[in-house]
């Protein structure tokens, strides 16, 4: 576990190198124009899109451990030729191999963290992915935004050649690691059968799961009103309804990041022996607030002071939901999955997510650069959804499912034993049934 959090680490350090400057990238150093930087971010969410729904099945069959190592070193490729690209058509290759490679690597990286996580020690496992990752992200950016020069292009191919390097130390780092197969692992719970996903493979069993089902749905939600509107919609509603300098959103996606990075571990004591449902709901709640102190900021007529330091707060109480949810919605997804479909459960979620950061813009940019009020109110009711979605998801869920606390200390049954295939038959040992 600590090497897989490691390479998160590492690899998330990378991105926050080049993600903040993708599109002055294109757009203006390579004098690609904005046009060219739009189709290019086009193309990264086009890309994910198109391999996320054979991924689930990859990492099932193949195991987590190839996927990653694979999905790593395609983003690599990806990332040097970026940095390398001087025409349309290379920026575009080099933008579909480096969307489709960041978008293996985090269903294959959640897949890792169930082998070698229990249901009882899952919540704390992901809380500590989210919270490396988002500080990987925030420190890479933060020493990016001191060696990037607009009017030097060698500073942007030094970027994306650390962004590439990161990428390979993740395969390194994966390549080292030996995991039992997951039938190896027990939770010594013996649920109903009804309670279990439907029998048998494929996207077939998984929309016969109502509890899959209405999470994904809620998953989608949650991401279309939070982190699809983030350097979007609401991006352009402070700068165009609250008049907020665009300077300060780097100060509002910087005080995001400050509060998971300050809050993560802190609020994982309140929520790990607490109902999931509740905390998401929760999260619905807070979400609310959010919005409506942007709708302060933008809609209050007070002074241009409050109305900054307002959306710094809408971005600040985002950051506080996002560190309830990590801890909450990955580890549910996990043990809402049969053991031969976690995976497929992953993949499937992290489609849904990509769908969610797709429309998300779409919808928000055009809203929150000219609907300002109906903006506003839109994802207040989104929100307060987020809170009712979540609290009907909780009547599909069993007790141990919904407060994975209930569960006795779990423990790994069968060991890895040097010499042993890493790919081994499924044994006697009884599976997890579905708390994955």
């Amino acid at each position: 576990m600590r090497r897989i959090q490691a390479g998160n680490a590492l690899s998330a350090f990378g991105l926050g190198f080049t993600v903040p400057y993708l599109y002055v990238y294109v757009a203006q150093v390579r004098d690609l124009g904005a046009s060219t930087a739009g189709a290019v971010l086009a193309v990264f969410a086009m890309a994910a899109l198109l391999v996320l729904p054979f991924t689930g099945r990859a990492i099932d069959r193949r195991g987590p451990l190839p996927v990653l190592v694979g999905s790593a070193v395609l983003a690599s490729v990806g990332a040097v030729l970026m940095g390398l690209a001087g025409n349309v058509p290379a920026v575009v290759v080099a933008g579909a191999l480096l969307g489709a490679g960041t978008a293996v690597l985090q269903p294959a990286l959640g897949t890792l963290i169930v082998w070698c996580s229990t249901p009882s020690t899952r919540t704390r496992a992901f809380a500590t992915q989210f919270f490396l990752a988002n500080l990987g992200l925030g420190v890479g950016g933060l020493i990016g935004g001191q060696i990037v020069d607009e009017s030097r292009s060698g500073s942007f191919t030094l970027l994306f050649s650390v962004e590439a390097v990161m990428f390979l130390v993740l395969a390194g780092v994966a390549v080292t690691i030996r995991l039992p197969r997951p039938a190896a692992l027990t939770t010594g719970l013996d649920l109903p059968q009804d309670t279990l996903a439907p029998s048998g493979g494929g996207l077939r069993a998984l929309l016969g799961h109502r509890a899959m089902v209405q999470l994904c749905v809620l998953g989608f939600v949650l991401f279309f009103a939070c982190y699809g509107q983030f350097e979007s919609g609401l991006a352009a509603y402070g700068t165009e309804a609250a008049g907020i300098d665009p300077a300060t959103l780097g100060m509002a996606l910087a005080a995001n990041t400050a509060m998971i990075v300050i809050a993560q571990f802190a609020v994982l004591r309140l929520v790990e022996r607490r109902r999931r449902s509740r905390v998401i709901a929760a999260v619905g709640l807070i979400w609310t607030v959010a919005w409506l102190v942007a709708g302060y900021a933008g809609l209050g007529h007070g002074s241009e002071t409050m109305a900054t330091a307002a959306f710094i707060s809408t971005y600040a109480l985002f950051g506080l939901g996002e560190s309830m949810l990590s801890p909450t919605v990955a580890p549910l997804v996990a043990d809402l999955a049969p053991p031969s479909m976690i995976g497929q459960y992953n993949s499937v979620f992290a489609l849904v997510k990509q769908l969610a950061l797709a429309v998300g813009p779409a919808v928000g940019g055009p809203m929150g650069a000219a609907l300002h009020g109906p903006y506003i109110v839109t994802f207040v009711l989104f929100s307060l959804g987020v809170s009712v979605l979540a609290l009907r998801l909780g009547k599909q869920l069993t007790p141990v499912q919904d407060r994975p606390a209930l569960l006795p200390a779990s423990r790994v049954v069968v060991q890895h034993k040097p010499g042993e295939s890493d790919v081994s038959e499924p044994s006697d040992v009884p599976e997890r049934k579905s708390v994955g």
